[in-house]
């Protein structure tokens, strides 16, 4: 008896139609010989999950740069918060559970250091730009394993490349904006879900804002604690898409409208607070000064950690480098080449 057929046929009975069953998955780009215990997908969310790219996301800044204490997210603990909302709809809405997971472990893998500010920075630096969706899926295709890339599945590469809303549309404004796969879709939307409340709640936690300041209205209809958010917007969002036979993922529009308004009253007041973007300036030259250091310098690349990737661009390898160091990696690294060390008698 192989296992993973067993799991595979009893697929055919626990997920619905619209689900991505492992089965049908259009594989990977360099074939391999299938596990005989773990699906296709369990075995990209394991690959996930043993990367060091996601061990690194320990020490990256979700909303405070750096936390002392010991309660505010980091960009692991929003990633597992992503897989625990989308896992809890997946089930309810018959997805595929494994794949669902795998996509929303992944999502962030290539986020820089001092979140979003870090990419700011490199967007800047770069010729081409820079945008985290880019760099999750260069780094499981590319960079994990030493250049060899994690050779993860279609669907959970399409899920991880299409997770992003930036500041528009929730749902995005075209069929093209969207993971081809329901679970990829999901991913999408559990990944605002869950930022919009957890972030609020450091904010909270913080003192950068209190509960009563959230809009009345919004408080009203989604609710005034974080539990009572994340009821509302998770139920919301499962019964809407069974009403709609699962075609797509949807929430209703009233909570659709009322989340982004969420949102942008948090980039107005929280990622864009006068304490956050004075420490987010300070770390914005960090790695600019760092950018220019390793531009000038790439034989140092490897003495750090670094690689020096043939046939790439000097600054496309520095900002792999770059994109990849925990906050607390790029502080020290900058400390050590700009800050005067105390002498050591020899």
């Amino acid at each position: 008896m192989i296992i993973r057929e067993v799991i595979e046929s009893a697929e055919k009975n626990m997920l619905c139609d619209r689900a991505c069953h492992s089965l049908a998955s259009r594989g990977r780009k360099i074939a391999e010989e299938a596990c005989p215990v773990r699906t296709i997908f369990q075995v990209d969310r394991d690959r996930i999950l043993h990367s060091k790219a996601f061990r690194r996301l320990k020490y990256k800044t979700q909303v405070f740069l750096s936390p002392e204490g010991d309660h505010y997210r980091t960009r692991l603990t929003h990633t597992l918060e992503v897989s625990q909302v989308a896992r809890t709809m997946a089930r309810a809405l018959r997805l595929n559970e494994d794949l669902t997971e795998a996509i929303a472990l992944g999502h962030d893998l290539g986020h820089t250091p001092f979140g979003h500010a870090g990419e700011r920075v490199l967007a800047e630096l770069l010729s081409d730009g820079f945008h985290h969706v880019n760099q999750s899926l260069r780094v499981v295709e590319r960079l994990e394993k030493n250049g060899a890339g994690l050779n993860l599945s279609w669907e959970v590469r399409d899920g991880i490349l299409h997770h992003s809303k930036g500041r528009g549309a929730l749902l995005g404004r075209t069929a093209a904006d969207l993971p081809i796969t329901l679970e990829g879709q999901l991913v999408r939307l559990s990944d605002v879900i869950a930022y919009v409340n957890h972030d609020l709640d450091d904010a909270i936690r913080g003192g950068l804002v209190s509960s009563d300041d959230v809009p009345r209205h919004l408080r009203a209809s989604l609710g005034a604690k974080n539990s009572q958010r994340l009821n509302t917007m998770v139920t919301d969002l499962i019964e809407t898409t069974l009403a709609s036979d699962c075609e797509s993922i949807q929430l209703s529009l009233p909570i659709a409208e009322q989340v982004a308004e969420l949102r942008d009253w948090l980039h107005a007041n929280v990622y864009r607070a006068h304490a956050i973007e004075d420490e987010f300036r300070k770390a914005s030259r960090v790695l600019r000064e760092l950018f220019a250091y390793f531009i000038a310098n790439p034989e140092s690349l490897s003495l750090y950690g670094g690689d020096e990737a043939q046939g790439e661009a000097t600054e496309i390898v520095v900002a792999d480098f770059l994109a990849g160091m925990t906050d607390r990696y790029a502080m020290n690294l900058y400390q050590k080449f700009f800050f005067p060390q105390p002498w050591k008698a020899i």
